[in-house]
């Protein structure tokens, strides 16, 4: 038994290796755009958003950018201003997307172009500032390439894109303190383009392989009548976003008054800016990336970190290699004991009987003179009476067979925990290995979401059949009832959570906030879709199928539970254990919040490493499971359904201390309702985490607890 575990154990080690070395690929697209000379190429704008808060805004939202005119370009449809088609997950993620006025045909470059002059009031400057102050990134659109702001190593040998460009940026005149806010407000738009691969190469057509943009501030001295810098490229003055305070009013207000109140630099009295929004056009080759590859330059960052991503590896591997090593140990002695063929319930009848027959042989020497057995008989009843270890291995968990699958406490809300679970594992399984082949990649724009959302929905069905059948098992009778709770706990809480943060971001104006249109949708999809899906599996769960059985009859009477190591009381056995998981998952950890709080404007994809670490902590939490679970029921505690699955979650509870301390030391969020978003989207990881691990936990000990105690004959 323990050789074929050690070859289940190489084979998984040897896997991992191999999904290691493959890394993750992607597919870039399901099909090629090409171009041919001076075609019109559409530019898109989309959103600003920022690493120091969690609201983002649309672009035309924003009071101080050029409107969208309505008027067609090229040979487009639509007027600028359109709304373009989002999936679920765009909007999920804030993405509201729009044609523009910018005029692109390929192949002909613009040394200036005007493309509005906007007036702003005090009011629009404030937001204004207040937005570059936080940072805040734009995102345009081009052939589904984000703008890149363009950067290169240290050593000037590679190039790398970080997506979006600055709104503006803020300067510190340490003299006074005082602190200017410069906005940008000419654009030079780089396009890199190769020959088009195919037949369409061959045609002369062309494909956009980059998309540059390199913004400046340019003030209002120097213009052409058109509103174009006299020359784009030289040293021009820089335009502050600011209207000087207005203080005429104040001024006769107070004429015989030495004193002068100060007005408000927001305050509003009418006064108003220009604007003048102008952008450059150049079309460049570039032959050394290829379409295929054109999404590299963001990765730059995250090929770089490879080698940490190994060391994550090999520190999940050690981990779970020792706790394997741990399990083999307690799985030989479990089976070893059961081959012996002593019984629990000769257990206790054992020492008394050795104890009286060593007794009467004692005895019947002294009378008689001479042993009653010879030095052979000796021998062997020496080796059928079980030794004091012997007898102390099998008093713990084997007096447990009367007890030990007594229904535990609130059993009717551990069944839709753990079809919950079900389905969330079902759900992250899918979305790892889908990411890992390279089908949900950055081209497809909100494809995480989107496709995420639709398996679980789809897995409503694994959800509802574990659920039913597990409440059947457990002496169930409310089938329906226990329907309706799987269907609606955990989508029921999360549509709640969801909601109440959307009053709150639509308070603010921020593109973050669904449209009601969508909520409504999401509450068709569960009402009608996966409630439905549940019921067909709860029913095939306990209708149709049967419940689990188990190796050993409950007694009538509960044994009573001797107290218990300090280890095994309460949470502390329960948070001792989620740290190991935790450590596993570390590492990985840094990257995973590093993309989603503090570099938004990236892409994470290492999915492969992402996965063989997933695995590594499904073993990893399984094992310790398989642990805690023994000694637990080696200090004769037979309540183990609930302590299972909250072993098995237990982590989630570090993962969110980690995020507390990631908030308090690593980021610097602005704002209370970006720091109420982040808790509660950090919350709901957790709570998702948790209820999947807590799950594989339940699910391991339950199946453990079954193979060891039918392997045992009770008699």
């Amino acid at each position: 038994m323990a050789l074929t575990v050690q070859v289940r154990s190489w084979s998984f080690t040897i896997w991992v290796l191999l999904v290691s070395t493959c890394q993750s690929f992607y597919i870039p697209g399901y099909s090629v755009i090409s171009y041919e000379d001076k075609e019109p190429i559409p530019l898109l704008v989309n959103k600003v958003f920022s690493d120091r808060t969690q609201l983002q805004y649309a672009y035309f939202d924003l009071p101080f950018v050029c409107p969208p005119t309505g008027q067609r370009h090229g040979d487009s449809t639509f007027g600028s201003g359109h709304s373009i088609s989002l999936n679920l997950g765009e909007i999920l993620r804030g993405d509201r997307i729009m044609t523009s006025d910018f005029e692109l045909v390929m192949g002909q470059d613009v040394g200036c172009r005007t493309l509005c002059t906007r007036e702003v009031n005090r009011k629009d400057v404030k937001w204004g500032r207040q937005l570059i102050k936080d940072g805040y990134v734009v995102e345009w659109i081009v052939d589904n390439l984000p703008a890149a702001t363009s950067f290169v190593t240290v050593d000037r040998s590679r190039k790398y894109y970080s997506s979006g460009f600055k709104l503006g940026y803020q300067d510190y005149f340490p003299a006074d303190g005082s602190s200017r806010f410069y906005i940008h407000n000419h654009f030079t738009i780089v396009i890199r383009w190769r020959k088009a691969p195919g037949k369409a190469g061959d045609q002369g057509k062309s494909v956009i392989v980059g998309f540059e943009v390199y913004p400046k501030s340019i003030g209002l001295e120097n213009r052409e009548q058109d509103g174009c810098p006299t020359d784009v490229r030289a040293e021009n003055s820089h335009l502050e976003l600011f209207i000087a305070p207005n203080n005429t009013k104040l001024e006769q207000l107070y004429t015989d008054s030495s004193y002068l109140p100060q007005r408000g630099e927001d305050a509003d009295d009418g006064a108003t800016m220009e604007i003048p929004y102008t952008y450059s056009v150049f079309f460049r080759e570039e032959k050394s990336v290829e379409w295929a590859n054109r999404w590299d330059l963001f990765f730059t960052d995250q090929v770089d970190s490879s080698m940490t991503h190994w060391l994550a590896i090999i520190n999940s591997l050690t981990i779970s290699g020792v706790l394997g090593v741990t399990v083999i140990v307690i799985w030989g002695r479990t089976v070893q004991g059961d081959t012996k063929g002593r019984g629990d319930g000769v257990m206790e009848e054992g020492k008394a009987k050795t104890r009286s027959a060593r007794k009467s042989q004692g005895a019947a020497e002294d009378d008689s003179g001479e042993g009653l057995l010879d030095q052979q008989s000796k021998g062997e009843a020496e080796a059928e009476s079980p030794s004091d270890d012997e007898l102390e291995d099998v008093s713990g968990w084997k007096l447990l067979h009367a007890d030990v699958f007594r229904l535990p406490v609130h059993s009717g809300l551990l069944a839709p925990l753990v079809g919950s679970g079900t389905q969330l594992l079902f759900v992250a399984v899918g979305l790892l290995i889908l990411s890992s082949i390279g089908i949900l990649n950055p081209s497809f724009r909100g494809g995480f979401v989107t496709v995420g959302f639709g398996l679980f929905v789809f897995a409503g069905l694994f959800s509802g059949y574990f659920s039913g059948r597990l409440y059947k098992t457990l002496g169930g009778q409310q089938w329906k009832k226990n329907t309706v709770l799987t269907a609606s706990l955990f989508p029921g809480l999360t549509f709640c959570l969801i909601f109440v943060l959307n009053l709150f971001v639509w308070a603010q104006a921020s593109s973050t906030a669904l449209p009601f249109g969508t909520l409504i949708g999401l509450v068709a999809l569960w009402l009608l879709v996966q409630v439905p899906l549940v019921y067909a599996g709860s029913w095939f769960g306990y209708v149709r199928g049967a419940p689990w059985q188990h190796p050993t009859k409950t007694a009538a009477i509960a044994r009573q539970i001797p107290k218990q190591p300090w280890y095994l009381r309460g949470a502390n056995g329960i948070l001792l254990s989620g740290l190991i998981p935790f450590a596993v998952l570390f590492i990985e950890l840094l990257f995973v919040f590093k993309n989603l709080w503090q570099d938004k404007s990236g892409y994470y994809y290492v999915f492969g490493f992402l996965s063989v670490v997933s695995t590594i902590l499904i073993v990893t939490v399984s094992e310790v499971t398989i642990i805690t679970t023994y000694s637990q029921l080696c200090a004769e505690n037979y309540h183990w359904w609930w302590r299972s699955f909250l072993t098995g979650g237990s982590s989630a509870f570090w993962i969110f201390a980690y995020c507390i301390w990631y908030y308090m030391f690593k980021l610097h969020i602005t704002g209370v309702v970006s720091s109420l978003l982040f808790f509660s989207y950090s919350f709901l990881a957790c709570a998702v985490y948790g209820l999947l691990t807590g799950t594989v936990g339940f699910l391991t000990a339950y199946a453990f607890i079954r193979r060891i105690y039918s392997a045992t004959k009770i008699d």
